[in-house]
């Protein structure tokens, strides 16, 4: 090859157009060219839209999860509790069928109980994420005493057994608020989750960002930007902040179906959500009551749940694979 033809070569539109190309617009089209990672990330926006639009079809479909068809016609129940109709009573009024003893309709609940959950383990990872990148920058950045005593306390937190633990004070929290002979609020078990949650769920990410930190900080961009006088919000912010959003980004991809898992861990285990707000955990746990004798009840919680949980899991490898290949699998 001439130097002229290698010089054309070098300059041809689909060179300009790789090198002219921001991070980002690379990390989509390296995301795009992933079919695992792009079916992935439509069955999660699914559930999410599906989650979020639980009243509107409900409204459409003519039902709710709290009213008890079953007690209301006798007829659809038999003299064991069970549908009376086979597959767990699955018909063209009741879609996904109804639960034992009260008669509810799965098909409502199944979506109430998906957007629930996925309510709260967003704003679970949101905050959990927010805390974990602030504290973990804080203790890179200054080091120091600071770093030392934040560095404590991340290791604190990850020595503990989070499972556990969330079993064990959970009860113990609401205790404070409400009394022996009262009925706990939603909302107040809802808020507790989020906090017992967010607490023990910074610290892995606070970690994991103060080591990029400590690394970061002595790169030459930041030592001119402390010789110009810049002061440490402007360094943390136009500095270091724009090269730690392919870990944060990452990690929340990962944290927020391990979030989904243990807070339907937690109302199955009955420390989280109770029976008859719809939840995932609460949906398993009472359907493992009647497995045996239909296992219909447990099949579509249960699939759902593996669905969702399997495709976060393999978008969260593929947003990994597409923002650092250098960790392609």
């Amino acid at each position: 090859m001439t130097d002229e033809s290698a010089e054309k070569s070098s300059t041809s539109p689909d060179s300009k157009g790789t090198e002219t190309r921001s991070p980002g617009q690379l990390a989509w089209r390296r995301f795009k060219r992933d079919r695992t990672g792009v079916i992935s990330a439509i069955i999660v926006i699914a559930f999410f839209v599906v989650g979020l639009a639980a009243p509107l079809i409900a409204k459409l479909y003519g039902k709710d999860p709290y009213t008890t068809y079953g007690l209301n016609d006798p007829s659809l129940l038999g003299d064991n509790g069970l549908p009376a109709a086979p597959n767990g009573g699955i018909n063209s009024e009741f879609w996904f069928g109804i639960d034992p003893q009260l008669g509810r309709d799965v098909f409502t609940f199944l979506w109430y109980s998906i957007r629930n959950s996925l309510l709260i383990a967003t704003g679970i990872t949101i905050l959990a994420m927010i805390v974990g990148v602030a504290v973990g920058i804080t203790a890179g950045y200054l080091g120091g005493k600071t770093d030392w005593f934040l560095g404590r306390v991340m290791d604190i937190l990850l020595a503990f057994p989070q499972q556990l633990f969330f079993v064990a004070f959970t009860p113990v929290v609401l205790a404070l608020f409400v009394g022996d002979n009262e009925n706990t609020p939603t909302s107040l078990i809802v808020v507790s989750l989020i906090l017992l949650l967010v607490v023990f769920g910074w610290a892995s990410v606070g970690r994991l960002l103060r080591g990029q930190v400590l690394a970061l900080r002595e790169r030459e961009y930041v030592e001119a930007a402390k010789v110009t006088g810049a002061s440490p919000a402007r360094i943390i912010f136009k500095e270091l902040l724009p090269n730690l959003w392919t870990p944060i980004l990452i990690q929340g991809t990962l944290m927020l179906p391990a979030m989904v898992s243990t807070e339907a861990g937690l109302a199955f285990l009955g420390v989280g959500l109770q029976d008859p707000t719809p939840d995932w955990g609460v949906m398993i746990g009472y359907a493992t009551q009647w497995y045996q004798d239909d296992i219909t009840l447990l099949m579509f919680p249960g699939l759902a749940m593996v669905i969702f949980v399997l495709a976060f899991n393999l978008l969260g490898d593929s947003v990994r694979d597409a923002l650092d290949p250098k960790t392609k699998r």
